[in-house]
């Protein structure tokens, strides 16, 4: 084939190249970018890559007609799809919750917080740190935790930072266990987390910390722990541990969840028009 009949063809091909297609091909480049980006650091990432190797190798036995090695590799992956399904449900299930958070009230605001829950919660953490007293809390946003609420013990009251200190005081009812706030009041008190299974986390990291990256896979709370032996400060979010926060960083991350600004939120710059446009019609 010469160079003229390689041009002829890529030419012929993109005259008829449909707007749908070009859709087509970045619906399954953003599904695949999603699918990786959500199975790195797990067991399923290693699956992907030997997935990969099979389909390159079955793609060569069917240029090279070899027939019984595509025979082979066509049946061991439509019968492994079930198999696999089985094998790697929990980052199936966490794929499926990662889409079941997305966010569709653009134009609404988060429910107000009294601004002072904010110092509350950095003064408790900074006293609990210097004091090495562990404690774990997680803050709920759009994905709720009712499945973890009856293993604790129901508290509903205002965030205060002695009630904070109070609830993780060794040898107390309570401080055996994790602190669930909701709608800027401490909601639950001794709740138990599921535990981060990752058999290469780093041995440093107590019961507390896993517990923290446990519930941070399963929904999209902000968890913030106090080691004992340490007294760091670490916070998990999204399957991540960020540790050895201090206390302008604690309060930073703290006033992105209470108090978000209105430009960090989808469409925010039509929600200031629309605002900008009522007062010129004033």
């Amino acid at each position: 084939m010469s160079l003229d009949d390689i041009i002829n063809a890529i030419v012929s091909g993109l005259k008829e190249f449909r707007f749908q297609d070009l859709l087509d091909i970045l619906i399954i480049t953003v599904i695949v970018y999603k699918i990786i980006e959500w199975s790195v650091n797990t067991k399923a990432f290693q699956l992907l890559k030997g997935l990969a190797v099979l389909l390159i190798v079955m793609l060569l036995s069917t240029i090279f007609d070899l027939y019984t090695t595509s025979y082979l590799l066509n049946t061991l992956l439509v019968s492994g799809i079930v198999v696999l399904a089985v094998i790697f449900q929990p980052e199936l299930r966490r794929g499926l919750a990662h889409i079941g958070r997305i966010k569709f009230n653009f134009m609404f605001k988060d429910k107000a917080v009294d601004s002072g829950v904010v110092k509350e919660i950095v003064n408790a953490l900074i006293e609990l740190s210097k004091r090495k007293v562990g404690a774990l809390i997680v803050i709920e946003r759009e994905t709720r935790l009712d499945e973890y609420l009856p293993t604790g013990t129901p508290v509903d009251a205002q965030v205060t930072s002695a009630l904070i200190q109070n609830i993780f005081e060794p040898n107390t009812p309570l401080h055996d266990g994790a602190v669930i706030m909701r709608e800027g009041r401490i909601h639950y008190a001794a709740c138990v987390l599921p535990l981060f299974e990752d058999p290469n986390i780093s041995r440093e990291l107590g019961t507390r910390h896993r517990a923290a990256l446990g519930i941070s896979q399963v929904s999209d709370s902000l968890t913030l722990v106090v080691s004992e032996e340490t007294g760091v400060i670490s916070y998990a979010e999204n399957g991540s541990l960020v540790r050895y926060v201090d206390r302008i960083a604690l309060t930073e991350l703290l006033e992105t969840v209470f108090s978000p600004s209105d430009d960090s939120k989808p469409l925010a710059f039509l929600t200031k028009r629309f605002t900008k446009d009522e007062k010129k019609n004033q």
